[in-house]
């Protein structure tokens, strides 16, 4: 099977460091034409997240660990 062009773009960011794919992500985040405001504010969030990740203030989970925690928040809370 023939991959498209975003598969193969797709499989060669998952390739990145995490902190090459945040700026990927920063960048096509940019290219798109949202509110300015709005979109600097998300970046610069993103940016900060990235920062300490990287100095290791912040630590990371997997989705489904994420997904897991959130439900028991909401079972907890119902």
């Amino acid at each position: 099977m023939i991959n498209s062009p975003l598969e193969d773009i797709e499989a060669a960011a998952l390739q990145l460091t995490q902190a090459e794919r945040a700026k990927l992500a920063e960048r096509l985040l940019v290219s798109l034409d949202e509110d300015d405001e709005i979109l600097a504010a998300w970046v610069e969030e993103a940016e900060r997240r990235g920062d300490a990740f990287d100095r290791g203030e912040m630590g990371a989970i997997d989705f489904d660990e994420s997904m897991a925690r959130l439900k028991a928040k909401l079972a907890a809370a119902a």
